[in-house]
């Protein structure tokens, strides 16, 4: 999931924003841990995901525009 609707994103453990280029840059990157703190390598499964999302992201965006 890309983005959680409120329900699942108001009781989730954390919050995290991932904000990239087309071509795997970072732009910004948000985390917040909404009750227990978070390890390094849940923080790296988290930007795995994101990578993942984002670049299917831009490939249907490419896709879309031809």
């Amino acid at each position: 999931v890309v983005a959680l609707d409120y329900i699942k994103d108001s009781s989730a453990g954390t919050d995290a924003n991932f904000v990239m280029t087309g071509k795997g840059g970072i732009v910004e990157v948000q985390g917040t841990a909404a009750g227990e703190p978070f390890s390094s390598e849940q923080f790296d499964a988290l930007m795995a995901l994101a990578r993942n999302g984002i670049g299917r992201l831009v490939e249907m965006q490419k896709t879309a525009i031809g």
